[in-house]
């Protein structure tokens, strides 16, 4: 992994993530960012709009370079046109809504593919909620837990839990309590867990807790994550 993974627990597009997405920002030049609004994709046109027009005035008001790219069923995910251009990016956005959609739209897509080339390049690939969830080996099923599905597994042995703060630690217990042997990474609202080069580092204004065989840690930014 050449680029940089980033998992946000949500917020994304608001003003409260302006110094994360700046942070991101710096890390790739002449930033060409592509909003992908694909797991709202059951949502309906208005939600679709919504999340795109976010994204787009978001990263405009950064000085970045948007494009928001209608992903949103296995037809767009294999449009060739659409496709190109995310691989012209340099920063992908997968912003929030069901991880399940998102997981069987992209799997074995085209876009999918388009974005594995962006940060096999050293671009930011960064997913907010359903967006982040995906990036695990496994995703936990709505709202029973089991069975757990598999993931796209670019952090193995791993599954993230986005809205830390929200949810609580009753949610997450039960799901780590499922998990067996598998670490649980729970990111809270406006804060990212930044992977990269096997390196881990948390940033925005919450904490990244991290709950393994050795048990449960939280980390705010400047921490040095270690996730075994």
């Amino acid at each position: 992994m050449n680029g940089t993974i980033a998992l946000v627990g949500s917020g994304e597009y608001l003003d409260p993530m302006e110094k994360v997405d700046r942070v991101l920002l710096s890390r790739v030049d002449d930033p060409r960012v592509v909003c992908l609004p694909t797991a709202a994709g059951e949502e309906g046109e208005t939600s679709i709009r919504h999340w795109s027009q976010l994204g787009v005035d978001h990263f405009t008001k950064l000085g970045a370079k948007v494009e928001a790219v209608k992903v949103v069923d296995r037809l767009t995910a294999n449009d060739e046109s659409l496709a190109e251009k995310i691989r012209a990016a340099n920063f992908v956005y997968l912003s929030g809504g069901k991880p399940d959609y998102l997981l069987k739209t992209m799997r074995d897509s085209k876009a999918w593919a388009a974005i594995h080339d962006v940060l096999t390049r050293g671009g930011v690939i960064a997913g907010c909620s359903a967006g982040a969830m995906i990036f695990g080996e496994h995703i936990p099923s709505f709202p029973t837990i089991v069975p757990f599905k598999n993931a796209f597994g670019f952090l193995p042995n791993v599954v993230i839990v986005p809205h830390y703060d929200e949810f609580g630690e009753q949610w997450g217990g039960a799901i780590k309590m499922m998990m067996g042997k598998a670490t649980l990474i729970g990111v809270e609202g406006n804060t990212a867990l930044m992977c990269s080069d096997h390196r881990y580092q948390v940033v925005g204004s919450g904490g990244v807790t991290v709950w393994n065989a050795k048990g449960k840690q939280r980390f705010v930014e400047g921490d040095e994550v270690k996730l075994m």
